[in-house]
């Protein structure tokens, strides 16, 4: 800091001993500790966790790290609990309590011993079972690094179906657990993705700023793996960013085995391979026999790697029932093969200490800057399917996140009591289960996805009980007075109007309040740091309502006619209504909340609205997003094309299909050719589990032709109206869209129905929602990366070895988490479609997008599952409906594509009251309106976590979510945010940086630094034109984040160290040089250390004390 670089200065001015007092002074304020904000368990003093505690290697032999381990899904072929408890065992024998059972005995045995645990949600659970005394064990053997947690998160999570939001709330929350229970030698350093199928970019990011030295990986392409395991470049060094730069670096190992014992070397109760038989006397000894086998495969592995450490994982899924039959056996594996080969070192390792002796190597390493997708495990085995598989479970997973997010935030701005994060932490733990590599994917058996489906329900109906608690909290807060209304309960002493509120099934038209009172309030919640307006849909009986505001001012409504197709084809709706109410709920405060007053209003025949402009009310809405033209009230006149003053689709009137769409900006006009049509591939039917006759399945994406197949000719009907205007398509019993552009919106919604597949031919089908243009793309795409950067693809091309493609469609597929895009580079002009949850997705010609959105096959892939993916809902095939919003917008400035994503993975939260029994006059006495924020955040930043923390403290992420390509003339540049006027009825005290994941402060953040043999190109996507290698050149590696400096420890002072601080600045001294000490003293503990400062797609994690307004 800059106190300390001028401190020979100081000593030449001040003279010794006033020197002396200064700096005796400095320290004693400095050695106050900071107030904990977290109830760290206290490191026993004996403690040789981390690196201290790893075997040493030895120079000139071949070091044999063998690293015990299990791999424990928490669900796939059982549930959660069916795994842990163990039942069902004529399924599986699995049973994970009794894994961490035998593993801390036979631990307990021999300090020699390791064992690496990664499934935090398995092992909380455990651990809430033992005693007292068990657990002193257990955290003396984690003291002392023989027991290692890798990973550490509540689940091990995909990398392409998940999007980063939840990817770091699952992290945050395993590895609090883990910091909560074992304090800092529970904090992993090793990432173990061993059995995700792919790897991405952004988890690569996430991984590094969270503060981890390396990451080790299972599975990856067989040609990708088979070229770096010949050119030994299974190990290198990847950058997860390049927007971060350097920082986001993280060294990356592939395993030799994926994470399999060595053949012949399985002693697990689970395994038929022999034990080492070493008594001489025996007729069955064997120790020279296996000793020479397991040395030849040692130096098999060895030739593909750099270094002279070579890691053994011995393990597999739930190994480890029976402890004691794979540590008598490995102690015997190494005593014999250190006695009888000279030149081989084997010890029992951790990932940690693999990677940590790979440093001490000082190898330089080659370097990697894509992804690991997609993954093939042979020429017919693409696995591309689960991007798409269970698309239900999927939407659901991403509306829990939604959900999880508005319970979080509600309760830290409202200040809950405990009791309440009871009901919280149900998501929280629901959440992270739903990222398992097993679950969001759908590749789990149909029980198994029912279950998570139920946990997922508990969470939300539990998170729903906090969220009501807090809404009425602050409805009750009336800042203007008046008097309270309803029943009074006495909370927390506060005086509560109690308004009972539910979430509906607005995703299947469903609500029965709406449907059946005559009057009812709708409270939308936006979880968004920007004010915005969002249109809200409800289910409806009647044909005239009238929406009021707080202010008693009529809102414009529109009545829709619920898609006829739409009720064909969900029989299971437990609804009779037939229209819609829409009407839009405009600006929003920024995590705040508007409500409405509606009621049915008899006074207006019934209106059809086929074709016709349904009931009006008389006021105006104001734009989602703000741009600069005329609002019109009118809807078009013209019956083929539906649009709004910004856009206007055209309809072929002979194929029914979209002819065309005319963007105007800034008054001028453009026509871009578009075509969008519904298809399906055949699936490969194969009822052999040989390479040549895989079947299409749960994980895996094999059409038996290229061919698509089109579905039907659609039957159009066209409805319009001051709000909305719609296009309803029919393509056959089993599909049909419904195509809207909404007032003022600059993007087009396609609201896709699919279900129930036939499967009456014995053939399984799988469903794409196909966008044609005349773009010129030169086979180039672009994917999101777990909802984040953009990734360049190219058709039949892979950035870093020549591949050879023997299925060319599912080759080509990508994991979609939020958005694809293709580019025209001749007109600078870009189309973008947004998705609601996971999907996959390609571009198979120029200029053309497929999506895939459902898919029904009829046999097993033979990857481990064991069932068709042959979903089915009330005894009929799974009917699945989504959206897509598709965006054409300038090249050069990608600001809104990125907004609408945002917008629509945090979309408000629609609460739903019956106010039969309430008037108007009456519900208006409450607070009807309320913003969390001062004022709406910068445009380039999002509050990506506010939750309670710990001690009552507040976990506060702040996110700069635009690239430095994004707009480079304007929001990609640093933005700053205040957090002395962040929050309303909030002041924050003070405020602590941590890494990304919550787990470290951040002046205890240090990695391993390690050497590359290449330098790293600026950007990949510039570079990338499918011959890309690294290149030597420029790097962004001088970047310095995380910026220490700029977060002095000052802001973590004691309040009292503060005061005395303070009052030493108010000395005056003589010396230029000391007063600018001074003043750089002073910015640190003024309103300047409130600042934070954001580059391009940066985020910072803070950790905040503050005191709440009455």
């Amino acid at each position: 800091m800059d106190v300390w670089h001028h401190n020979f200065r100081l000593s030449t001015i001040m003279g010794p001993f006033t020197f002396t007092i200064f700096v005796l002074f400095l320290t004693t304020i400095f050695a106050k500790p900071f107030d904990k904000f977290e109830s760290e368990s206290a490191k026993p003093k004996e403690s040789t966790c981390g690196y201290t505690s790893c075997h040493p290697t030895k120079p000139d032999v071949l070091n044999i790290h063998l690293v015990p381990h299990t791999h424990d899904d928490v669900g796939w072929l059982k549930t959660l609990d069916q795994y842990y408890y163990g039942s069902r065992t004529s399924t599986q024998r699995a049973g994970v309590q009794y894994i961490l059972d035998s593993v801390i005995d036979e631990l307990m045995k021999d300090p020699i011993r390791r064992f690496v645990y990664v499934e935090s949600a398995f092992f909380d659970l455990w651990w809430s079972e033992q005693t007292d005394q068990r657990r002193h064990h257990v955290k003396r053997l984690v003291a002392e690094g023989r027991l290692e947690f890798a990973g550490g998160a509540w689940s091990m999570n995909d990398e392409a179906s998940t999007h980063y939001q939840s990817i770091l709330d699952q992290f945050t929350w395993g590895l609090r657990m883990l910091n909560d229970t074992f304090g800092e030698c529970g904090r992993p350093k090793t990432g173990w993705q061993i059995d995700p199928f792919g790897h991405s970019r952004e988890m690569t990011n996430l991984w590094a700023l969270s503060g981890f030295d390396g990451l080790l990986l299972g599975r990856i392409d067989f040609q990708d793996k088979k070229k770096r395991l010949n050119s030994k470049d299974a190990e290198m060094i990847w950058r997860g960013s390049d927007d971060i730069g350097k920082p986001s670096d993280l060294f990356t190992g592939i395993l030799f085995n994926n994470y399999a014992p060595p053949p012949g070397f399985c002693f697990d109760v689970l395994c038929n391979d022999d034990p080492i038989i070493d008594n001489v006397k025996s007729t069955e000894y064997n120790v020279d026999k296996m000793v020479q086998k397991f040395v030849d495969y040692a130096q098999n592995q060895a030739s593909a790697y750099r270094t002279n450490n070579i890691i053994m994982t011995m393990g597999e899924d739930f190994f480890y029932q029976d402890a004691s039959m794979w540590y008598k056996n490995l102690d015997k594996l190494i005593k014999h093969v250190n006695e009888k080969e000279p030149k081989v070192n084997v010890m029992y390792s951790t990932p940690s200490c693999y990677i940590k002796a790979l440093y001490d190597s000082q190898q330089k390493w080659s370097t990697k800057q894509d992804d690991f997708f997609p993954y093939a495990s042979d020429e017919h085995s693409y696995w591309t399917g689960y991007y798409t598989s269970r698309p239900t479970i999927k939407y659901y997973e991403r509306k829990g996140n939604n959900f999880l997010q508005v319970c979080k935030q509600l309760y830290a701005l409202t200040n809950l009591n405990e009791k309440d994060k009871v009901d919280l932490n149900m998501l929280r733990k629901a959440m992270g289960v739903m990222q398992h590599h097993d679950a969001v994917t759908g590749t789990e058996k149909q029980h198994v996805a029912q279950d998570y489906a139920r946990m997922l329900n508990e969470g939300i109906q539990d998170c729903l009980i906090t969220t009501k608690e807090a809404l009425n909290k602050l409805m009750a807060e009336n800042p203007d007075g008046k008097d309270k209304i309803s029943t009074n309960d006495q909370r927390d002493n506060i005086k509560v109007s109690y308004i009972p509120m539910k979430l509906c099934q607005l995703n299947i038209t469903e609500c029965d309040i709406t449907e059946n009172s005559k009057q009812f309030v709708i409270t939308v919640y936006n979880p968004l740091a920007h004010v915005i307006t969002d249109y809200v849909r409800l289910p409806v009986s009647g044909t005239s309502y009238i929406v009021k505001n707080s202010e008693g001012n009529g809102i414009t409504i529109q009545v829709m006619p619920i898609s006829s197709q739409l009720l064909q084809q969900l029989p299971f709706r437990k609804s009779n209504a037939t229209n819609e109410l829409v009407f839009a709920a405009d600006n929003i405060p920024p995590l705040g909340y508007k409500a409405f007053y509606i009621q049915e209003d008899n006074s207006h025949e019934k209106i059809f609205v086929d074709k016709t402009m349904p009931f009006v009310s008389n006021s105006q809405t104001k734009p989602l997003f703000k741009f600069s033209g005329t609002t019109k009230d009118e809807p078009t006149n013209d019956e083929d094309s539906i649009g709004n003053e910004f856009i206007k689709i055209n309809i072929d009137k002979s194929s029914g299909l979209i002819e065309n769409i005319i963007v105007t900006e800034n008054g001028k006009s453009t026509t871009f050719p578009l075509t969008q049509q519904l298809l399906y591939y055949r699936g490969m039917n194969a009822a052999s589990n040989a390479t040549f006759n895989r079947p299409s399945g749960a994980y895996i994406f094999r059409p038996n032709t290229s061919e698509v197949v089109s579905i039907g000719k659609p039957e159009n009907k066209i409805v319009k109206g001051p709000l909305v205007e719609e296009l309803h398509q029919h393509f056959s019993n089993w599909s049909s869209q419904v195509i809207k552009v909404y007032k003022d919106q600059m993007y087009v919604e396609f609201e896709w129905l699919v279900g129930p597949i036939p499967i009456e031919d014995k053939v399984g089908k799988e469903v794409i929602s196909r966008f044609t243009t005349d773009f010129k793309t030169e086979n180039s795409f672009y994917t999101d990366s777990n909802g984040r950067q953009l990734i360049k693809r190219i058709l039949n091309k892979r950035p870093t070895w020549d591949v050879q493609l023997d299925e060319p469609v599912a080759g080509n597929y990508y994991p979609i988490t939020s958005m694809i895009s293709i580019r025209d580079n001749s007109s600078q002009r870009e189309l973008y479609v947004i998705t609601d949850r996971a999907q996959g997705g390609t571009s198979l010609k120029d200029g053309q997008v497929d999506i895939m959105v459902h898919r029904r096959l009829l046999w097993d892939d033979y990857f481990g599952v064991g069932e068709a993916l042959n979903e089915t809902e009330n005894g009929v095939g799974l009917v699945a409906r989504g959206t897509h919003y598709l965006l054409i917008s300038d090249s050069k400035k990608r600001v809104e594509s990125r907004q609408i994503a945002l917008q629509k993975l945090l979309q408000p939260a629609v609460f739903v009251s019956s106010a039969d029994n309430l008037t108007f006059d009456a519900w208006n006495k409450n607070r009807n309106e309320f913003s969390g924020l001062h004022t709406e955040l910068p445009g380039n930043v999002h509050i990506l976590t506010l939750e309670p923390w710990k001690d009552h403290s507040i976990l506060l992420r702040l996110e700069h979510f635009l690239t430095k390509t994004d707009d480079p003339d304007d929001l990609s540049k640093q933005a700053i945010v205040n957090l002395r006027i962040l929050f309303s009825g909030i002041k924050i005290i003070s405020y602590r940086e941590t890494s990304l994941t919550a787990n470290q402060w951040i002046e205890d953040f240090q990695r391993l630094d390690w050497q590359t043999a290449d330098k790293m190109v600026d950007n990949f996507n510039d570079v990338y034109d499918g011959t890309y290698q690294a290149v030597n050149g420029s790097t962004t590696g001088d970047r310095d984040f995380p910026d220490k400096d700029k977060y002095s420890f000052f802001n973590s002072l004691s309040d009292n160290a503060r005061n005395k601080l303070q009052d030493y600045l108010n000395l005056s001294f003589p010396d230029s040089s000391l007063n600018h000490v001074k003043s750089t003293i002073k910015r640190s503990v003024g309103d300047d250390d409130f600042l934070v400062y954001l580059q391009p797609m940066e985020i910072k994690t803070l950790i905040i004390k503050a005191e709440f307004s009455d």
